[in-house]
């Protein structure tokens, strides 16, 4: 039998019906700036589309010119409702969305079971969106691809370097990092916590960020580990929060979108 993840959150944080999911995210796409030079790895939100489908855009949009190339995507997010150690791989054969199916690398899944700290938790991905929403932003601008979801519950920056390393010379792969920022502040206060978070990413100062700056930080963190190690720059392309969207600026949310070329 064939397993598939079905979608969790179509119809609460993007549309379920998938005409106007697909006309949502085009809209965002063709407004934001595209790029000649394909992003290998980036970070992305992960609320509701009318919040921080905007910021995500900016980073999709310059996936644009590897649209053919680009063959396997490894999203890592923080698990949001299941607790548990390490990092958690899916069962699944297919994640499903509102535009179709995307298949697993199901091979390279394999692989990653042999690090102590990776193992099949399909409880943390049945309801997970952090990984969700990211998916048909990929199937809009990518022509066919394999996923490899990855859910982080608690792990240090060096494991989830590790696995982000496993792929990050594979001309084919683009790694996709899932977190929000400062969570139900004040718009200033918001913005003054973003900017200093801001400056800690750019600076690869990932020891020094906290759960209560970006919600996702054990991904973030291994990501600038990594960027760390190989001397590559992580670079900030739109910095908002849900009082700048769709939300009330007496309690927001923070989003970044950042891009390593």
């Amino acid at each position: 039998m064939i397993l598939i993840r079905q979608p969790a959150v179509a119809g609460m944080f993007y549309p379920a019906d998938s005409e106007k999911l697909q006309t949502m995210l085009s809209t965002y796409i063709s407004a934001a700036k595209s790029s000649d030079r394909i992003p290998k790895a980036m970070i992305v939100p992960h609320a509701g589309y009318i919040y921080s489908g905007e910021i995500a855009a900016s980073a999709y949009a310059r996936l644009k010119a590897g649209a053919d190339t680009i063959k396997r995507v490894v999203i890592l997010g923080p698990s949001h409702r299941v607790g548990f150690k390490g990092l958690a791989v899916s069962h699944a054969e297919f994640f499903n969305t509102p535009l179709g199916k995307i298949p697993l690398d199901m091979e390279a899944i394999e692989k990653l079971l042999t690090l102590p700290f990776v193992k099949y938790i399909d409880e943390a991905h049945y309801l997970e969106h952090s990984l969700e929403v990211q998916l048909p932003f990929l199937q809009t601008v990518l022509t066919e691809f394999k996923i490899i979801p990855i859910v982080a519950g608690e792990a240090d920056a060096e494991q989830v370097s590790d696995v982000i390393e496993l792929f990050y010379d594979d001309p084919e792969t683009l790694i996709v990092i899932s977190s929000d920022l400062s969570h139900y502040h004040d718009y200033d206060t918001a913005n003054r916590l973003d900017k200093e978070t801001n400056r800690k990413i750019e600076a690869l100062e990932y020891q020094e960020l906290d759960y209560s700056e970006a919600c996702g930080r054990v991904v973030v963190k291994g990501l600038l580990a990594l960027a760390r190690k190989k001397l590559f720059s992580v670079k900030n392309i739109d910095l908002r929060n849900s009082g700048d969207t769709a939300g009330d600026k007496k309690r927001v949310v923070g989003y970044g979108a950042y891009i390593v070329d």
